[in-house]
């Protein structure tokens, strides 16, 4: 049952993530890796086929996320890079 529990808030914290703005977002789903995922494996979920399908859903979306995320703050920091750059001289 502990295990179950454990379970259920990880899903229902990814749920809530998923619906934060994005730079919130980002940092939140770091944050809930290192807490669910940082020392257990996604093997060591107890959930219901609908609950997992849910959880796989969230998952690969949000993953989707960060690596979009990734590129818009690189792109980001390319311009003000290139700003900064352009401003010095």
């Amino acid at each position: 049952m502990e295990r179950r529990d454990w379970s259920l808030k990880a899903l229902n914290e990814l749920i809530r993530v998923d619906s934060l703005e994005s730079s919130e977002r980002a940092d939140a789903l770091v944050r809930w890796h290192e807490e669910y995922l940082g020392q257990n494996r996604i093997e060591d979920f107890d959930l219901e086929l609908a609950d997992l399908k849910r959880l796989e859903e969230l998952f690969f979306k949000n993953i989707t996320f960060l690596k979009e995320f990734k590129e818009t703050t690189q792109e980001e920091l390319k311009q003000t890079q290139k700003l900064r750059k352009f401003l010095n001289h």
